[in-house]
């Protein structure tokens, strides 16, 4: 019988691109592997929700609902995912939070100056994350457990507030990429929020963004790189009329919808439902 002098090098060829294949599907930390199945929303003008306080209202005529990532338990994310509907966790990140579970998990000496507006909130000093690394690790798996496709991470622009710590522009960079990747890793995706001056650098980073106000303050522009990566953008505006602004949001593909500063279900006023 003649023996094809091909099959050990077919063999070795195989065995070859098996390990291959491995090392790209799943890297050490398990990074690769997670993000393979990740929600990435694409640029869309349809309606999304954004509800922070309350009972979720799982009848909103909205494919995306944002709500609160402690106060909302895991049922209620699989009702959404059993209607076709995706839904985002909101988490604070960059600022600490008085009434939280985990609040003691934070060292006094990270932190800061109390939030403008939010009494119950203080900055974190990110330059220092290693230091509360934990309980954000725990807050975004929380997200995680609970089902959640996808991660908000509120506060990740303190650089251009007043903190009470010299947050630099950098340090803003390396903290968002730290959230991003320990979102990924576990499975979902993120979202850049309210840092239009990183948004450039930042687009490869995060998977989509959410933007509050940029009609109103004309800041919407700083977005575009998001739009132009195929990534979608959900904006939110609290004073401005939907005639002002839905026009404008449906030419740039923003999902824009309209809401009262206290985020319960209604109103809900979208551009397009």
């Amino acid at each position: 019988m003649q023996t094809n002098r091909f099959l050990p090098q077919i063999a070795v060829s195989s065995i070859l691109l098996a390990a291959l294949l491995l090392i790209v599907g799943c890297s050490s930390d398990g990074t690769a592997s997670a993000e393979a199945g990740i929600w990435k929303p694409k640029p869309t003008t349809k309606a999304w929700q954004f509800q922070i306080q309350g009972k979720v209202d799982t009848s909103i005529d909205a494919k995306v609902f944002e709500v609160d990532g402690f106060d909302v338990p895991k049922r209620t994310i699989t009702k959404l995912h059993s209607q076709g509907k995706k839904a985002i966790c909101y988490i604070d990140v960059g600022s600490w939070e008085n009434y939280r579970s985990d609040k003691a998990e934070f060292p006094k000496s990270v932190i800061g100056k109390k939030y403008e507006g939010y009494p119950d909130e203080r900055w974190l000093d990110i330059r220092r994350y290693k230091l509360f690394a934990k309980p954000i690790r725990q807050r975004i798996q929380m997200c995680a457990d609970k089902g959640f496709d996808g991660l908000e991470p509120d506060n990740i622009n303190g650089y251009q507030n007043p903190t009470g710590f010299p947050l630099t522009f950098r340090d803003q960079l390396k903290f968002n990429r730290w959230i991003a990747k320990e979102t990924h890793k576990r499975g979902m995706s993120v979202a850049l929020k309210n840092d239009g001056p990183q948004a450039k650098k930042l687009v490869k980073d995060f998977d989509y963004a959410v933007v509050e106000q940029c009609f109103q303050y004309n800041e919407c522009g700083q977005y575009r790189p998001f739009i132009r990566a195929g990534k979608a953008v959900f904006s939110v505006e609290y004073e401005t009329k939907n005639s002002k602004f839905c026009g404008r949001a449906k030419k740039i593909k923003f999902a824009a919808i309209g809401k009262e500063y206290d985020l319960f279900a209604r109103p809900f006023r979208p551009c397009v439902k």
